[in-house]
């Protein structure tokens, strides 16, 4: 069976379960007017659009600030390049990208540094493990199509929810490294200083859950991390590990042939690499494992309208499907099927995978997060 008919299963930062409410939603949210914008401080403490009066006074607020500061939001992950272009478009509102390579815990570093600024972030885009670490800076919101997300998949109170999802994969140039059938054939020499981890593990998502991808695939499971922590202290001592964070640059120039990421963004770098390099994407089939990002809203967010706007465009029909068509998986993916308005040709293009993921509820990413803190630095140094 492929990933994309598997069902969610238990835990925040879970990719497949029971079954979501299949509850029918229409397109992306548009404004045909409405009364005065709500007060900056009213927007900051609106919990639903039905607190601006509606969603078209949400609307007339957010265009009344004008401006909405993202972050960490690189252009070619989940196709952020379009969703960003249409976000702007669709509400004439500009949309500042601060530092699109950072990791998730620059994230709420930034939100730190500059709390009390128009330059701090209106929204975030976490690994599961950071969010629920700072639930306390984000402000509850609840988008219209909130419950078509299961319960186990967002924050009851509405500070965070999950947006997309993927499988850990490896990509690597087969022009340049014979093709991996295992996470273990990466300690073969064939793969000398060649294999790349996007992120250090203990501040970005797509690098925690390659470790767990590494650990599943030596005996560990989601509540042993070790394994993982070990096999890349042996990819270092073999010379295999390549401490360098892979870009679509890096990528491009051959620097790094072998990348541990999201298959969604290694997909992606096959589609835009076609004609200049033969990028290929393998997801490991003895070492599923699964995990969705979160949305969440800054408490202190400079532009609270905008950035609870731009919550309900992400979790529209439009949003969900632009970043499926970046081969990212929706977390409304169950009821877009059911309602028939998901994008089928960027359905079916999906990478395919047989199994059942492995994925982390919210107390086993914590005692993973906690491993980590205190091991990953001494086994890759």
């Amino acid at each position: 069976m492929t990933l994309r008919h598997l069902r969610r299963r238990t835990g925040l930062a879970a990719l497949a379960v029971s079954a979501l409410a299949l509850t029918a939603c229409g397109d992306a949210p548009t404004s045909d007017g409405g009364d005065d914008a709500a007060s900056s401080s009213d927007a900051a403490s609106a919990t639903s659009a039905d607190d601006f009066g509606g969603f078209d006074e949400l609307v007339a607020a957010a265009q009344e600030e004008g401006e909405l500061n993202v972050i960490a939001l690189p252009p070619d992950w989940t196709n952020y390049a379009e969703v960003i272009s249409t976000f702007e478009e669709t509400y004439d509102i500009t949309v500042n990208s601060a530092q699109p390579d950072a990791s998730s815990q620059d994230e709420i570093n930034a939100a730190e540094q500059l709390k009390g600024t128009d330059r701090a972030p209106d929204v975030f885009d976490l690994g599961p493990a950071v969010a629920t670490a700072n639930a306390e800076l984000f402000a509850p919101y609840k988008v219209q199509t909130w419950d078509d997300v299961s319960d186990d998949l967002k924050d009851p109170d509405g500070r965070y929810i999950s947006d997309y999802g993927g499988l850990m994969s490896i990509g690597y140039d087969a022009g340049s490294v014979p093709a991996p059938t295992s996470v273990a054939d990466l300690l073969k020499p064939e793969y000398k200083g060649k294999v790349a981890l996007n992120g250090d593990p203990t501040q970005a998502g797509a690098a925690f859950a390659g470790v767990m991808m590494a650990s599943i695939g030596n005996g560990g499971s989601a509540d042993d991390i070790e394994p993982g922590v070990e096999f890349f202290r042996q990819l270092k001592a073999a010379g295999n590990f390549l401490p360098v964070d892979p870009t679509p640059a890096t990528i491009a120039s051959g620097q790094t042939p072998v990348v541990i990421d999201w298959d969604y963004t290694n997909a992606a770098q096959s589609e835009a690499l076609a004609g200049q390099r033969d990028w290929k994407v393998v997801v490991p089939q003895e070492a599923l494992v699964s995990s969705y990002y979160v949305q969440a809203i800054n408490q202190d967010a400079p532009h609270p309208a905008a950035a609870r706007l731009w919550q309900e465009f992400l979790y529209s029909d439009e949003g969900q499907n632009l970043w499926l068509k970046g081969y990212g998986r929706p977390v409304r993916e169950a009821a877009m099927v059911e309602a028939g308005t998901i994008d089928e040709a960027s359905y079916a293009k999906l990478p395919e995978a047989s199994g059942e993921p492995v994925s982390l509820d919210d107390e086993q990413t914590a005692k993973a997060g906690e491993f980590l803190a205190a091991n990953w630095q001494q086994a890759i140094s």
